[in-house]
């Protein structure tokens, strides 16, 4: 019987052809990329983090900053990103997968171990967990665990342009007919408020969450918890509706 640890890996994301803020990953605050910011709180999960980006030459400069930052990374597809995650577990031999996207520079480390944890105590490869369907956390928080089973399911399974545009439709839709989930859940509601990164409006309330509150160095309820308190640095970015799946 096979009794080895599962190998967990965190796969975020890139690419800098962004249709709102082209090259937003590596725009700077204090002199440091958002994407640093974002790989930086992955990596301190203590679990493996890589990025699947494009093999567009648009993205050569991402693949420049893993290799400079010794950051595992693999080229795939730019509109099947589901074959591209597919192709990065397979690639770093992951058994568990967290997916999470680079326009998060604040996600949070603890949310993400935490149910990492949850998820392996349950011990079901047919169970999906995430914080996005059911959502209570501000958008910017985002993950999704999941099985190598459900995501190599879905890649060979997977068909209508949706499912193979955000990588976990197939998933959560349920499509195999066995998936079980688990909502990762706050008691308080927060989901009205927006720390990702899509516009210009969106980058500088991230600049000055971190330029005059430190944000970077904040878990994600001190974080909201500083929005809950300054309206004002809401109302920044509050009218920008997210694109949809």
């Amino acid at each position: 019987m096979n009794t080895a640890p599962l190998h967990i890996g965190i796969i975020t994301q890139a690419r800098m052809t962004s249709t709102r803020l082209p090259g937003k990953i590596f725009k700077e605050i204090n002199n440091i990329p958002l994407l640093q910011y974002h790989i930086e709180r992955l990596q301190k999960t203590g679990f493996d983090v890589a990025i699947a980006t494009t093999t567009n030459h648009t993205d050569d400069r991402i693949c420049d900053y893993s290799i400079e930052h010794a950051i595992k990374f693999h080229r795939g597809s730019e509109n099947n990103v589901l074959s591209r995650f597919y192709e990065t577990a397979v690639k770093f031999k992951f058994d568990v997968i967290v997916r999470v996207t680079s326009d998060c520079p604040l996600i949070d480390q603890h949310l993400i171990r935490n149910s990492i944890e949850k998820y392996l105590n349950l011990n079901n490869p047919d169970l999906y967990m995430s914080n996005v369907i059911e959502r209570t956390f501000a958008r910017g928080f985002d993950f999704e665990i999941f099985s190598f089973q459900l995501l190599e399911d879905a890649f060979k399974n997977a068909m209508d342009k949706g499912d193979l545009e955000h990588v976990t439709p197939y998933i959560w839709k349920n499509r195999s007919g066995k998936v079980e989930f688990y909502h990762v859940k706050q008691e308080k509601k927060e989901n009205h408020l927006r720390i990702t990164v899509d516009t210009a409006e969106d980058f500088e309330l991230i600049k000055k969450l971190i330029e005059e509150y430190d944000a970077d160095r904040l878990p994600y309820n001190e974080i909201e918890h500083i929005l809950e308190t300054h309206p004002q640095l809401v109302a920044i970015n509050a009218h920008i509706e997210q694109k949809k799946v």
